[in-house]
């Protein structure tokens, strides 16, 4: 029967005292905790599960939760031996298959971190976007442009509404000097596509047929009781429509990284067994 919650309570505040004595000896390691069947939790495997430096209630709450894991996955493997055919407890096939599994996995990640190397030129992106474009197309309207929230209070707003919807190089540099002083937020996205819906969940009242908005609107202002929004669209495109290459530009780069990851690992396979065949570690009969 699984030890009930005081007693595990009483394990967990044993577990604290003895951390608080400084390095426990061996034979204070070896103390035991609880009995599942003949298996035995000790203060040593406890001690290796719970992390060093936390508060002491952290502690309290993991090694409690630690214990009564542990009681539950022996109780648990003790009704599969009682309860399972021998036949069906014969994991021997099943455990080798994993081990197979586990170790070729490692020797290709430890291949992929000697050998491969993870480049993706701009061509290849490029070709890649041109070939499957059908495959991009936008899912939510996107935007390039301007976002500004500033307290109603702030200075020389006048200005700030000449510099935001501006494209100039000058009015963009005092745009961004005024943010910097004013702006309880400030978004810059003039080279950058970004969701629409990323931007319209920022204004104090979000605009609901965006379609019609950026068709018609290139700059909107809101206001709410503490601060003024700015907004302006200098570029749009429509969901239905392609994504932009640099939109999906880093999609398709690890799009592509992973084709060339598979293809290297297919590539090691097979010249494995070329050289086996070669050096007669392969025999067909």
């Amino acid at each position: 029967m699984m030890a009930n919650k005081f007693t595990v309570y009483l394990c967990a505040l044993g577990f604290i005292a003895m951390l608080g004595c400084g390095s426990p000896k061996d034979d204070e390691l070896k103390r035991p905790i609880v009995t599942v069947d003949g298996s035995t939790l000790t203060f040593g495997d406890l001690k290796n599960a719970i992390p060093e430096n936390l508060s002491y209630s952290d502690s309290i709450a993991l090694a409690d939760d630690f214990i009564g894991r542990w009681v539950r996955s022996k109780l648990m493997l003790r009704q599969a031996e009682l309860n399972l055919s021998p036949a069906e407890k014969n994991v021997e096939r099943l455990l080798d298959e994993y081990r197979t599994s586990l170790l070729v996995h490692l020797y290709q990640q430890k291949m992929l971190d000697q050998k491969h190397s993870p480049l993706v030129t701009s061509r290849e992106i490029a070709q890649y976007y041109n070939e499957m474009q059908d495959n991009f197309n936008l899912q939510d309207n996107i935007i390039k442009g301007v976002f500004i929230k500033v307290p109603v209070n702030a200075p020389n707003q006048d200005q700030l509404r000449r510099w935001y919807r501006s494209l100039k190089q000058e009015d963009i540099i005092n745009l961004e000097a005024y943010s910097f002083q004013y702006a309880r937020k400030y978004e810059q996205f003039i080279e950058t596509w970004v969701s629409f819906n990323r931007i319209n969940a920022l204004l104090p009242e979000p605009i609901r047929n965006q379609e019609s908005f950026l068709r018609w609107t290139r700059n909107h202002e809101a206001r709410d009781s503490l601060y003024n929004y700015y907004f302006s669209v200098h570029d749009y495109k429509l969901a239905g429509s392609t994504a932009p290459l640099n939109y999906v530009e880093d999609r398709i780069k690890a799009i592509l990284l992973n084709k060339k990851r598979m293809e290297f690992i297919q590539r090691l396979g097979q010249d494995l067994y070329e050289e086996a065949l070669r050096d007669k570690i392969v025999n067909f009969h």
